[in-house]
């Protein structure tokens, strides 16, 4: 009953039309109602077979709106009708969406029933909560990978960029987190994703117990870049649901650079001028509107943000990369060379930083860190030398220690894909690996 009544309450009183005036591309001007509209308003096209093709306002040119669809524009033509939508785009979740596989509309698409609708209102472009109000990140969380949980420790709360360049692992280290992770609720975007991964992602990834607390946003490469980008909004409107019942929320998206180009498409298609590799001066302004939805809420809850980041011809300081790390709370960088001598994840843990630690570790912790870093550190400046055989054993003690220690380190590192290690048994490894240097050095 509370939902028919939430149902007729969103029911408009009125309506207003006007009609198409001219169709260029992707774009629809529309006139008669453009008094009425704002950007991102919703309006529906009549097609002419009767056809429904839902729209967003993108900007107003010589008095007229413009459109862009969220879908194809099949049927639809010069005086066919425009309907006003809904003002403000909302999406009604509740504690029933956990295990399902929504669109960009927060339509079912896994062949399950229909959603049942919440009867509170969450906008799909909502604003983070304010600074003054917001609590401080929680305690570590454990992220399920050796790598991550002692060199790039994450707190509950904070938001973290994964780095990389295309077919370094990426996806499998997002999968990896997605199974692995301690949080209450999983919320996973998959924006702009390959049609044929998202089956085996939900099947072979999360598998069946970690989609029972998630829910997956899915909006593949071939939709509108519209529905792209709302894709990014509503996993971040379904993660604040969940943190306001005081849920721990980890939000997964892969990627923000794809997001990032659907809102590009969709300030190129209304005029603005590209500025830095064609991002227009919307995809900058966009981008810490939606990263900074996550993070602690003003409550118990909160939502522990993971985004990856595909670096075009591995350049790391491309316009999105250096914008997003900017952003966020620290930065996970993948690189192609650790990947082709094999050592999975791909992750550089010089190059990699947390901006929580390393405060939240304990004294002893930081030690235990510090020391193996030392140890990679002196290895990676003297890598050149001792591949070619230019370095001689024995000429600084430093040195050999690093090369001691570093094939360990690396195995240490290196995980299988459906491994995992729980942090106490990550600090405990790494500590017996590094309590060899007494034995090496009576040696």
């Amino acid at each position: 009953m509370q939902d028919i009544i939430s149902e007729i309450s969103r029911v408009p009183t009125s309506q207003f039309y006007g009609r198409v005036a001219a169709i260029q591309g992707l774009l629809v001007e529309i006139g008669g109602i453009q008094r009425r509209l704002s950007i991102g308003s919703r309006v529906n096209l009549r097609s002419r077979d009767g056809g429904n093709v839902k729209c967003e306002v993108v900007g107003f040119r010589n008095d007229r709106a413009l459109l862009m669809p969220f879908a194809a524009l099949e049927g639809v033509g010069i005086g066919c009708k425009a309907e006003i939508a809904e003002r403000d785009p909302v999406v009604f979740p509740n504690e029933s969406w956990l295990g399902r596989v929504v669109n960009a509309m927060g339509e079912p698409i896994d062949g399950g029933p229909p959603l049942s609708a919440g009867s509170a209102a969450i906008p799909f472009r909502n604003s983070p909560p304010p600074a003054h109000a917001r609590q401080r990140v929680g305690e570590k969380i454990d992220l399920g990978v050796r790598a991550l949980n002692t060199f790039v420790t994450c707190c509950r709360g904070q938001r973290m960029g994964i780095f990389a360049g295309s077919g370094v692992g990426k996806s499998v280290l997002f999968s990896m987190l997605a199974r692995n992770t301690a949080a209450d609720v999983n919320v996973i975007g998959l924006i702009g994703e390959r049609g044929r991964e998202v089956q085996e992602f939900i099947k072979d990834d999360l598998g069946e117990e970690g989609l029972k607390r998630s829910v997956v946003v899915v909006a593949t490469s071939d939709e509108s870049a519209l529905m792209r980008r709302q894709a990014a909004y509503l996993t971040l409107s379904l993660a604040e649901y969940f943190r306001d019942k005081e849920r721990e929320v980890l939000c997964l998206m892969d990627s923000v650079t794809r997001f990032a180009m659907a809102q590009r498409d969709i300030g190129l298609s209304g005029g603005e001028p590209p500025t830095s590799k064609g991002y227009t001066p919307t995809v900058f302004s966009e981008l810490p509107k939606l990263l900074e939805r996550a993070g602690p809420g003003s409550g118990k809850g909160s939502i522990t943000g993971l985004f990856t980041v595909l670096v075009e011809g591995d350049d790391h300081n491309e316009p999105v990369a250096d914008a997003v790390r900017g952003i966020l709370d620290g930065h996970i960088v993948m690189e192609r060379q650790i990947a082709e001598r094999g050592r999975y994840p791909a992750i550089n843990v010089l190059k990699s930083i947390s901006r929580t630690m390393p405060g939240c570790n304990s004294e002893d912790e930081n030690i235990l860190i510090s020391k193996a870093r030392q140890y990679l550190s002196t290895y990676d400046d003297m890598a050149e030398m001792i591949r070619l055989g230019a370095y001689r054993p024995g000429t600084d003690p430093q040195v050999d220690e690093a090369i001691h220690f570093f094939p360990l380190l690396e195995e240490f590192m290196s995980q299988n894909k459906k491994e995992r290690t729980s942090l106490p048994e990550c600090y405990a490894a790494l500590s017996e690996i590094l309590e060899h240097q007494i034995e090496f050095e009576s040696a």
